[in-house]
Parts: structure tokens; sequence; C-alpha cells
């Protein structure tokens, strides 16, 4: 995953990662200090020893606070539970630093706002970790469905990571597939068949929930989501029907090794030219404020 020098004309963008779990690690870290795009200045975790595990294969150093990280760095990379991405984005963004964030932007909408016109109000760059949208089979995939008239979609995201393991952690035992799963979903559904006017959702999304929407234009897609569900490894896939043969991404076959580079160089693109992407906070906003209304039966 290392890059060629020569190939980014800018020095590096210095980032400064909050977290140090698992996603932290395996992603996070690995992919900021790869390079040549960006570096990983300093982690910060509220377990000091899980930081500097985290920071030390990389050489980056290890903030004390969350303070003295802000000081190490230009921009601000989170891999926590998303009430604290919330709340310790939002002071990142009054401090003037650039931020890379997780899905969902925060666990509610409110939230959601309050984040979103911090970094309107203080002009910072914002990108999101939406990893399916940077791989290039997900591009050609979308650019395709964006020609086509498709009439209706079917799609699934469902595992078992909740059931046990790394990834069955509080937040989203708590709160379900709809905020952990929704946001990738919804994002690809609503950017290949155009925006959803109207989303319900039924079922429990600690268990299974289904949801429909209506798109502008008349297109209807369905979606199942679970993390609570038994298989040999995780399901995702969305079909695309009309007057045309079916058209299908099965996101189970990509290889996100794919992702991260691309993810890397739009993001420290955008800190170096001061513009926000497509996949920025204010994207993060419509997902949360579709699965809001999910939540509320589609009102």
């Amino acid at each position: 995953m290392t890059g060629n020098a020569h190939d980014w004309p800018h020095a590096p963008v210095s980032v400064g990662l909050v977290g140090a779990g698992p996603w932290a690690r395996m992603v996070h870290a690995r992919v900021l200090a790869a390079g040549p795009e960006t570096r990983l200045a300093s982690v910060w975790a509220r377990r000091p020893e899980a930081a500097r595990e985290t920071a030390a294969p990389h050489g980056a150093a290890v903030a004390g606070t969350f303070e003295e990280l802000l000081d190490t760095c230009e921009a601000v990379a989170f891999s926590v539970p998303p009430d604290l991405q919330a709340d310790l984005a939002l002071r990142a963004a009054k401090a003037g630093k650039a931020l890379l964030l997780e899905k969902p932007l925060a666990l509610d909408l409110p939230a959601a706002r309050e984040l979103v016109d911090a970094i309107d109000s203080a002009g910072v760059v914002s990108q999101l970790v939406l990893s399916n949208r940077y791989h290039p089979e997900t591009r050609r995939f979308l650019a395709e469905a964006r020609e086509l008239d498709v009439s209706g979609a079917r799609s699934c995201c469902v595992g078992g990571a909740f059931l046990g393991g790394d990834f069955a952690t509080p937040w989203r035992l708590e709160h379900g597939a709809l905020l952990d799963i929704g946001p990738h979903i919804l994002d690809l559904l609503d950017a290949a068949l155009g925006p959803v006017l109207r989303v319900r959702a039924t079922g429990d999304p600690r268990r299974w929930v289904e949801l429909t929407c209506e798109h502008e234009g008349g297109a209807v897609s369905q979606a199942s989501l679970s993390g609570s569900v038994e298989v040999e490894r995780g399901i995702m896939r969305i079909e695309l029907f009309g007057r045309h043969p079916e058209l299908v991404l099965d996101g189970s076959a990509l290889d996100h090794e794919e992702s991260w580079p691309v993810l890397r160089r739009e993001f420290a693109t955008a800190v170096r030219t001061g513009r926000s992407g497509e996949l920025d906070a204010h994207r993060g906003l419509r997902l949360q404020t579709l699965m809001a209304q999910a939540l509320e039966g589609g009102r």
C-alpha cells in the first residue's frame, strides 16, 4: 500500500488518529502511515496502552490528551463510536482541522446537524470513510447505473459481526444494523437510482430490518440489513432492474485494499486544495437524515 513519493507533489498531510480499536489499527493507522500523501503524526485514545500499540508500528507519537493531538496535526481521523466522534470532531473543526470521519456521523440527527454546522462555520475540509465508494469497481457500477432507466432494485447487506468478536461493540449492539450498515447501502442506492425521497423501515435493526426507498424519478428499491445472522461470510449485493440487462454490484467480492489508496489520495487532495469532495460531511448528514426518516416510519 505504499506510494511513490514522486507521484505526490505536496508535503504529506499530517494526520492525528483518534481511537485505537481494531478498525483504527487495521485500517486508519496503516493506511494513513503508508503515504506518500499522508503521514500518521500521532494517536490518542482513552486507553493509553492501546494508543501506544497502534502508534508504535508506524513511528507515530502518542498524545496524552485530545488537545495535545490537535497540536500535532493538520487533519484528524476518527475511529471511535459515533457519539464520541460527533463531540470530538466538532471540537477539531472549531480548531481548524480537516476531518476524516467514519459513518454514521453521530448517533442521532440533531448531533449530526450540529457537527456539520460547525464544519461549515469553520470552513474545514471533511471526508467520509464510505469504503465501498472508493473502489474502482463500485465507481464503474455507479457510472453505468446512472445511464440506465432503472425501475427497481433489491439489495442486502447481512453478516454476523454482532454475534461476537471485535465489532460486537456496545453502540452496534444497541442501535443495530441501520446505523452501522445502513449508511453504506443507502449511499449506494441513492447514488445509483437517484435521490431517495422517502424511506420506510420494518423489523428490528438489532435483528433484521427491511428498508423500502422511493427515489426521485419513480424507482423503488429495497434493502435487507442485519449484523446478527450466521453466514459463512458477509453478503453485500445490489441488483438493478429495468428495461436493460440486470446490473449487479457484488460488494462481497471487492478487495478493499484497492479502496484505501484512493481514499487517502482524495482526502489529501481535498486538504491541500481546501475543497471537500462529494463524500463529505454533508453526504453524511443526508444519510443520517434518511436513517432518521426510516426510524420514524417514512414521515
